[in-house]
């Protein structure tokens, strides 16, 4: 029997976030999730071997890899709508879910449970709370870029982003924000990655 899973995953590239913005550099949620990952994985070593908790960096790297997988199905809504009332978030969480079930669907079963694992993450968990808050820094590095490619359609959001991620208790969140952020405003040359 042939299975269509990786295939459906790869049709992540198609799928464009922010749509309702004008981009100077558009962003897929491929690329979006790998960069979500990276961070996670970052902010579950920045837990583990700074503050010293119990934590699994690979595990939150997975996680996000696949966190927005159920939008090759349902596409990315907007966030004014998708947040606009708690009856609107209700279902499009219902959808997602059924979209995640009916991508699970295209696995071998010997595999479905590893991979219902990483889709069904508890929102509130306390694995989870790291990869949001890894979705959040993406989402905000994304504008930063786009300020520095004067493009200022992104400047509310910039603003906004960044008042939510002040205000986020995790310090893991705090230290990735004082240790790794700025660099973000730095072109190729001033991040001085090839010395004489």
């Amino acid at each position: 029997m042939k299975f269509d899973f990786f295939a459906l995953i790869g049709r992540m590239k198609y799928i464009v976030r922010w749509s309702l913005m004008r981009n100077s550099e558009r962003e897929n949620i491929q690329e979006h999730s790998h960069m979500v990952a990276v961070i996670a994985h970052a902010l579950g070593l920045i837990r583990r071997d700074v503050f010293g908790v119990d934590c699994s960096p690979e595990r939150q790297a997975a996680i996000a890899l696949f966190h927005d997988a159920g939008e090759i199905l349902t596409g990315d809504l907007p966030t004014p709508i998708k947040y606009h009332s708690r009856k609107i978030k209700s279902a499009y969480d219902e959808v997602e879910a059924l979209a995640c079930s009916k991508l699970l669907a295209t696995l071998p079963s010997e595999l479905r449970p590893a991979y219902k694992d990483l889709f069904s993450a508890a929102e509130d968990s306390r694995e989870y709370e790291l990869v949001k808050a890894a979705d959040k820094i993406s989402a905000y590095i994304k504008c930063v870029e786009e300020r520095k490619a004067g493009n200022r359609e992104f400047a509310s959001a910039e603003v906004s982003i960044r008042a939510a991620l002040e205000s986020n208790p995790l310090p893991e969140v705090r230290y990735f924000l004082d240790h790794f952020i700025d660099a973000f405003e730095k072109n190729l040359d001033e991040l001085n990655t090839i010395e004489d």
